[in-house]
């Protein structure tokens, strides 16, 4: 008999589950999955580094009175298909977030997304200028070590899942006790990332092929970084946020202030890397403040 697939253990109120299939003719494509709530504008959110849509858990229903929520699944993540052999480069991540929006017919987008989403919603933003109306980046992940910054525990880890040889074998093995620590690095209050989020994590983390894509993701660091050469192209207007606390440096978040000179920027203080779980609200703000 099949192998039977992990299936999603949280649901958030007022959200529904959907797919969009993979185009004809266009190999390494598999199925996304996204969630889909509310009423309004369209709203895409794009989630971090080894999460899913329920990434936004808390988020989603502060904004969905205001818009038509789509939290996506990025390729080979949460619920997303993992194909074999497929890339997951930022620009075969971005393929993914296009995939979205024009196969739904999105247009006058809001798109927002935190640390690599961040990043997906600049370079979108870039390719879609027809689509996109306005460009929220949360914690973009664009630059060296990313994760490894967050914790002595995570940059060990982070360094033998790339490793040659032996990386394949450390990336299949991922306990929760170590997960935790890792993930935990992203948030000050560490309250704000439950434990049921965490066991969502690693049940989707337990799909067959799931640790190939882990390694890939933690090996393509350098496209997310060679990606903010796209940032001047977008034409939409932006607001970047930073917590306070973030792993990006200070001459980071100054670097892309200069790439994007016309974009609003907030400082959250005392907030970390995953403002969505630890400071829903402020995102929420304003997004709702520009409905």
């Amino acid at each position: 008999m099949p192998e039977q697939q992990p299936r999603p253990t949280m649901h958030i109120p007022g959200t529904t589950s959907h797919t969009i299939a993979p185009r004809a003719g266009h190999g390494g494509e598999g199925t996304l999955r996204y969630l889909k709530a509310g009423t309004g504008a369209p709203l895409v959110l794009l989630h971090t580094l080894r999460t899913q849509a329920e990434h936004f858990r808390s988020l989603i229903p502060l904004i969905a009175e205001r818009y038509t929520v789509y939290a996506l699944d990025l390729p080979g993540m949460g619920y997303s298909e993992i194909v074999p052999g497929a890339s997951y480069e930022e620009s075969a991540l971005r393929t993914g977030v296009e995939r979205l929006l024009t196969e739904l017919d999105l247009r006058d987008v809001t798109l927002v997304g935190e640390s690599l989403g961040g990043v997906l919603a600049l370079t979108t933003a870039a390719d879609l200028p027809e689509r996109v109306r306005r460009v929220v980046s949360v914690n973009p992940y664009d630059y060296r070590d990313g994760i490894a910054r967050s914790s002595l525990i995570a940059r060990v880890v982070i360094s033998g899942i790339i490793a040659p040889g032996v990386g394949k074998l450390i990336a299949e093995q991922e306990p929760k006790p170590v997960l935790r620590r890792i993930l935990q690095g992203g948030v000050g209050d560490k309250a704000a990332f439950r434990e049921d989020y965490l066991d969502e994590l690693l049940q989707s983390g337990r799909r067959p092929g799931f640790p190939t894509v882990a390694r890939a993701l933690y090996r393509n660091m350098p496209s997310l970084i060679a990606a903010r050469s796209r940032y001047p192209e977008v034409k939409a207007p932006v607001h970047l946020i930073y917590g306070e606390n973030d792993w990006s440096r200070p001459s980071d978040r100054e670097a892309n202030k200069r790439l994007l000179p016309a974009a609003d920027f907030t400082q959250v203080p005392g907030a970390d890397h995953f403002i969505a779980l630890e400071r829903p609200e402020v995102v929420a703000d304003l997004l709702n403040a520009v409905a």
